[in-house]
């Protein structure tokens, strides 16, 4: 797979398995070598190569290449060649990956937000979950979802968190690094799965689920210790180049002279989630908000686009309080964030935000302005209804909040965003698309009525 596109960088990962998909039950490692050949080429004519790198145990027998010095804007064609040695190597499947646009280029951009592959539900190991009527092949495929957003084409995708479910099933989460590190591959030998991967690159982000387990904050002797948590999700998905291994996992990125993406980290650095509401609680921690405010003060992209693992606007369930919607939960440094996007005179009809964690899809309005985007859970197994403006069990009985769309039925999903020009004028579109790809809802930015 590949992670973390830039205009002239990216990073390629691979793991060496004994097996070609899962087998009693497993997908073991295998200790080798290996060196990623790319090129512009697809049938990968007078590739470049990178140096022979170790496939090892402590790594999860995982190999990672930061490739740098790439052409803004191009799609390059790679594979790994791999072996127990160097002599004895052999070619794998071809990929491929798009670099993102230069800075100052107008260039149009297309990407899907999805989140909440949750394993379990999907192969029909937890009996409360919803059932749709599959043949056996199309559950040993994997998601549906997954298929539509590889035919749609995108030029890289985001997953915004619960990659993997460490709690469930719940009478047999996983707690030890063996048993973490196997959601991570009973997951990725899925066939729709592996093709998504193979077909572009994804921006990675974590929550609680991929973390520790539900509503997981640092603290608390329940395992999965919050560092384990930490480190294997920097080791299984391509995130954190080897070059830079402290770096944090909250990151921008611009993609063109109209799109700029900034991913926040949720888990790190937050306080406990039962400490009183109020300044200094947290979720983001210090350094993240200061920076977040920093370079959205920066930037001079037409469109500004904030992805966070959990929700700011909603609603939400009132019972809940790990989020920044929640009453009792961290609703102060959300409130907070929001009168500082108003009070820098930030434009709503630019500054978009986009939410996983919710397991229904949503577009909704703060009272500010500002909009928020639920991708909702790219599973149907994994969807429900949510919380209207309104209810009395949400986190808006008040009907503060305008939402023009929500889900009516559970129904799995994702976001498509476009960005282009036309005549000469940034445009951004926004899509809720179910399963099959097929549109619910869309919005485009600045639409009549938006603030100059």
């Amino acid at each position: 797979m590949a992670g973390e596109p830039g205009p002239t960088t990216i990073l390629l990962q691979t793991r060496l398995t004994a097996v070609p998909t899962m087998t009693d039950g497993r997908v073991p490692g295998a200790v080798g070598m290996v060196r990623f050949e790319f090129s512009e080429s697809p049938e990968l004519a007078a590739p470049r190569v990178t140096d022979w790198l170790p496939a090892r145990a402590e790594d999860d027998f995982i190999v990672k290449a930061h490739l740098t010095g790439l052409k803004p804007g191009t799609v390059y064609h790679y594979r790994a060649r791999f072996g127990a040695d160097a002599s004895a190597a052999e070619a794998g499947a071809i990929a491929q990956f798009r670099t993102l646009a230069a800075p100052d280029a107008p260039s149009p951009v297309r990407f899907v937000v999805l989140n909440c592959m949750h394993y379990a539900r999907f192969m029909g190991h937890v009996p409360e979950a919803p059932k749709r009527p599959l043949a056996p092949e199309e559950r040993a495929a994997g998601y549906p979802g997954f298929a539509a957003v590889r035919k749609l084409a995108p030029d890289f995708w985001v997953s915004a968190g619960d990659n993997v479910y460490y709690d469930n099933p719940k009478d047999n989460p996983a707690a030890t690094i063996e048993a973490m590190r196997h959601k991570w591959h009973e997951q990725g030998v899925l066939p729709r799965v592996r093709d998504l991967f193979g077909a572009a690159a994804a921006f990675f982000m974590k929550d609680d689920h991929d973390f520790r387990y539900d509503d997981a904050d640092l603290t608390g002797e329940k395992a999965p210790a919050p560092a384990l948590g930490i480190r294997l999700f920097r080791e299984q998905v391509p995130v954190i180049a080897p070059t830079t291994p402290r770096a944090p996992t909250y990151r921008t990125v611009r993609a063109g002279r109209d799109t700029q993406l900034w991913f926040l980290e949720g888990r790190d650095y937050r306080s406990s989630n039962q400490a009183p509401d109020g300044p200094g609680k947290t979720i983001w921690g210090a350094e993240q908000s200061a920076w977040l405010r920093r370079t959205l003060l920066a930037s001079d992209a037409s469109f500004k686009i904030i992805v966070s693992p959990t929700p700011l606007v909603g609603p939400d369930d009132a019972s809940k309080a790990d989020n920044h919607t929640n009453l009792g939960g961290f609703r102060n440094e959300g409130a907070e964030f929001f009168a500082w996007l108003t009070d820098s005179r930030l434009d709503p009809s630019r500054v978009i935000l986009i939410t996983g964690d919710r397991h229904w899809k949503y577009h909704s309005v703060h009272p500010s302005g500002f909009s928020e985007w639920s991708c909702g859970s790219i599973v149907f197994e994994n969807s429900r209804l949510g919380r209207a403006p309104g209810d009395p069990k949400s986190t808006d009985p008040d009907a503060r909040i305008r939402q023009p769309y929500t889900d009516v039925r559970p129904l799995g999903g994702f976001l498509l965003v476009e960005i282009a020009r036309e005549a000469g004028t940034p445009r951004a579109t926004f899509s809720l698309r179910d399963e099959a790809g097929a549109e619910l809802f869309g919005r485009r930015y600045p639409a009549d009525g938006d603030r100059p």
